[in-house]
């Protein structure tokens, strides 16, 4: 054997024992691997296509929240309300859109339509139930039922949200319950969440308002336990 004979054998074994199988499991799988780096390829251009069409969205959202925004503190609270809802409607799947809700039930609720402003405070709290804007909205909400007369509604939306801001808050959301219950001609309730109020919020300026409309009950009751 030449000595080039032997220096090709010794070289080309080696890759061959490499190549082949490579060769093999291409020709095999081939079709396979292509196929899955297209769908990746697809996949990853999809992707960013819809996340720049939400992007878009998003975009134009926002501006006519903004828009409606401006409406709302010029007072046109009508105007306001139109496009805040034409916003919910157009970009529903957006977070502006989702906003553009309680920016329809705070024009509706000072425009004095409370109906209007109580269904969309609570479409709003159905996509978002919880944190601090949804909080927020709650309140919003439980104020729009008492101006609506929903009187035993509102004291639900009012006692649930004690303890979620600030111990005035509470004291105050106390407050506004025995009020509507006041109203709705249940002076023994009002009379259990007044006292609450000098329980567990004394510190508070509501307090001394709430021992005020205690005495008042009080003296009521007595007035007509005599008669």
């Amino acid at each position: 054997m030449s000595l080039q004979t032997r220096h090709s054998s010794r070289i080309e074994q080696p890759g061959a024992e490499i190549i082949e199988p490579l060769v093999s499991f291409w020709e095999r799988y081939s079709r396979v691997v292509l196929g899955v780096v297209a769908g990746i390829a697809v996949v990853g251009t999809v992707g960013y296509l819809m996340l720049h069409s939400r992007q878009v969205a998003e975009e134009e959202a926002a501006g006519k929240l903004a828009e409606a925004s401006l409406y709302y503190w010029q007072g046109d609270y009508q105007r306001s309300l139109q496009v805040a809802r034409e916003t919910a409607q157009q970009f529903a799947s957006t977070p502006s859109g989702l906003d553009a809700h309680r920016q329809a039930a705070d024009a509706a609720y000072w425009g004095g339509d409370f109906p209007t402003a109580i269904a969309e405070y609570r479409r709003y709290l159905e996509k978002n139930p919880s944190g601090l804007l949804a909080d927020a909205a709650r309140r919003s909400l439980a104020y729009a039922l008492e101006s609506n007369r929903q009187y035993s509604e509102a004291v639900h939306e009012y006692e649930g949200l004690v303890g979620h801001f600030d111990r005035s808050s509470s004291a105050e959301f106390l407050m506004a319950a025995a009020r509507c219950l006041r109203a709705a001609g249940q002076p023994q309730e009002a009379l259990k969440r007044l006292q609450r109020v000098t329980d567990e919020f004394g510190e508070t300026d509501y307090a001394n308002q709430a021992r005020i409309e205690i005495a008042e009950l009080q003296a009521a009751g007595s007035g007509s336990a005599a008669r």
